[in-house]
């Protein structure tokens, strides 16, 4: 099974633990570990043969010893006991965006849906004729949400895309490999990886060798090849045993710079330096540029763009979207360089903030210490807020106060350490924006923290004028820096919600607020699309993890990548201030 599947395993055990009334830490101890299972940056098998299962933080010794069971003989019996008595189908319905573990059970219970075997046609009838609406506890917009999600999921299916994140590791495995093979001069991605595209199809890999045979072996040769789909004289194709497809092309050193560039692409901006070529009386191809019948070879893609008359364009540029006409131009931006980050202000530890949602794994000491070891000049903690439907003001007023009381003392620690007195520790919080607009935490309680997260969590299919206006009225607080993952899109899971960004825009250029680049993997939120309009409007953005444990915070490569793509140079982002700066715009 790869990690995909074991975490979905995992949360339909959290499922199964929910719908039996079981221990709500029980339950959240499996959805944490699934989360974990997701965002791995290594295949959960490979760990398991390492032996180094534990070191997953998220899963705990006992979820551990299951999984171990399920490598050895490919079955839980503990897992099985737990899902006994429910409906198939009922698994199958969780992969509806908005709908729960209790509510798919009720409508397997209702509609007489227990099979897995066309569940979701039969919901989908089910639906049509008006049925769910006559569930006690339903009604009329439930059934069109579920409607809704019946069509998102029925596309999220037909795309089958990976994550950045889980492609770029792949490749980087697939690379590390490679380059133990003395034959291989130069190994690189092509294709929407290189460009770093939010979701990839199939990885692809150039090289450049002079000993394309013994390049191919090697990589055919691969200890995680299922399967050898294709073996030429300077190409091949292998299947992995996760499914996942590899492509791999070789070219002489001499002309790996036209190889280069043209299957990293994107389609569209190939074909516009190909009319830009024809206009020259020139032909491009993955071999070189031709002219009067004569190929030039081109060793690397400066001079291949050169000989366009244009400046080497950055990879993530390439959508036809207005780079080739900047690089003739020699206005391309400075794009931001994952070295200009100085800190991030959106993770969670494990304080104990008694929240609705997940908590971090790791202690503020730990990710303090991580931050130091990523150079970083400040590190925001931002805890969700404590449930406000579990504790009264007072309480949450408590809980604010000892978080509060427990970065002074790790920041007073620091400054006593001079190795680490670079470091600055600041008290933030992500707090939910309500449906009306308020924020899930009181004015008190506000006033305690040193910025804050907001970020939408619920009720995600309001109306583009109402999720504008809630948005906006969380965002009008002085404390409010920062909107977290703006649009609340996942990946391969569901659509963002609308926003009138012309209003949200103008709102932040106003009153400094920051749009977040949110670098978790199936986030990557705001896109790089918003990115770039945020940059012509003059909005000031940041790129955060929004990491729930140590491994996570080396995520700010891939919100990197968003803002490169979204053409942002690093005045843009907030985060690649100094601390004095930073320190002077929080208050």
């Amino acid at each position: 099974m790869n990690n995909k599947q074991i975490a979905k395993l995992l949360r339909s055990v959290a499922a199964a633990y929910e719908v039996k009334g079981a221990d709500k830490f029980k339950v959240a101890a499996y959805e944490r570990a699934a989360t974990a299972v997701e965002h791995a940056t290594s295949d959960l098998k490979n760990l398991w043969d390492d032996g180094e299962l534990s070191s997953l933080a998220g899963v705990g010794a006992s979820i551990a010893s299951h999984l171990d069971e399920l490598f050895r003989t490919g079955k839980v019996k503990h897992f099985q006991l737990i899902m006994k008595g429910l409906p198939p189908a009922m698994f199958v319905f969780l992969d509806l965006p908005g709908v729960g573990p209790k509510t798919a059970f009720k409508l397997c219970q209702k509609l007489g849906i227990i099979s897995v075997k066309n569940a979701l046609s039969r919901l989908k009838i089910a639906a049509k004729k008006g049925k769910i609406k006559k569930i006690p506890g339903f009604g009329g917009q439930s059934e069109k949400d579920i409607l809704r999600s019946l069509a998102e999921e029925k596309k999220r299916q037909k795309e089958n895309r990976m994550l950045l994140p889980f492609a770029w590791e792949l490749a980087e495995r697939i690379i590390h490999y490679m380059k133990e093979e003395k034959a291989v001069l130069r190994v690189d991605p092509l294709g929407s990886l290189r460009r770093m595209a939010a979701t990839i199809g199939d990885v692809d890999l150039a090289v450049a060798t002079k000993r394309p045979a013994a390049v191919i072996k090697h990589f055919i040769d691969f200890k995680d090849t299922k399967r050898i789909l294709a073996s030429g004289q300077n190409t091949a194709r292998i299947l992995l045993e996760n499914g996942r497809q590899v492509d791999l092309k070789t070219q002489k050193p001499k002309a790996y710079g036209a190889l280069l560039q043209h299957f990293t692409g994107s389609k569209q901006h190939n074909i516009s330096l190909r009319e830009i070529a024809q206009k020259k009386g020139m032909s491009l191809s993955e071999y070189g540029i031709k002219k009067s019948g004569r190929i030039q070879a081109f060793a690397d893609e400066k001079s291949f763009y050169h000989a366009l008359d244009m400046v080497w364009i950055p990879p993530e540029l390439r959508e036809d979207t207005g780079e080739i006409e900047a690089a003739r131009k020699n206005q391309l931006p400075n794009l931001i360089r994952l070295a200009d980050i100085k800190g991030d202000l959106h993770s969670h530890s494990n304080f104990p903030i008694e929240t609705s949602h997940d908590e971090g794994a790791d202690s503020m000491l730990e990710m303090a210490q991580e931050a130091v070891r990523l150079g970083y000049d400040y590190f925001g903690f931002t805890e969700h807020n404590p449930s406000i439907s579990h504790h009264t003001q007072n309480q949450i007023l408590s809980i604010i106060k000892r978080k509060k009381y427990r970065i002074d003392k790790l920041n007073y620690s620091f400054k006593k350490n001079v190795q680490n007195k670079k470091i600055h520790l600041l008290n933030g919080l992500e707090i939910d924006i309500r449906p009306s607009g308020d924020l899930a935490v009181p004015e008190k309680g506000l006033e305690l923290l040193d910025y804050a997260v907001a970020s939408i969590h619920s009720s995600f299919r309001m109306s583009k004028k109402k999720m504008t206006q809630r948005i906006l009225l969380g965002l009008n607080h002085p404390r409010v820096k920062i909107l977290g993952h703006p649009t609340g899109r996942k990946l391969g899971e569901r659509e963002g919600y609308e926003l009138d960004w012309d209003k949200i825009f103008a709102f932040c250029q106003k009153n400094d607020k920051w749009l977040e680049i949110n670098a978790w993997p199936n986030r990557l939120d705001i896109p790089d699309t918003i990115v770039r309009e945020a940059v012509k409007n003059g909005v000031k953005m940041i790129i955060d993890t929004d990491s729930h444990a140590l491994e996570q915070m080396k995520l700010m490569f891939y919100g990197v990548a968003v803002a490169r793509r979204g053409w942002a140079e690093a005045r843009n982002i907030v985060n690649t201030l100094s601390w004095l700066h930073l320190r002077a715009k929080l208050k």
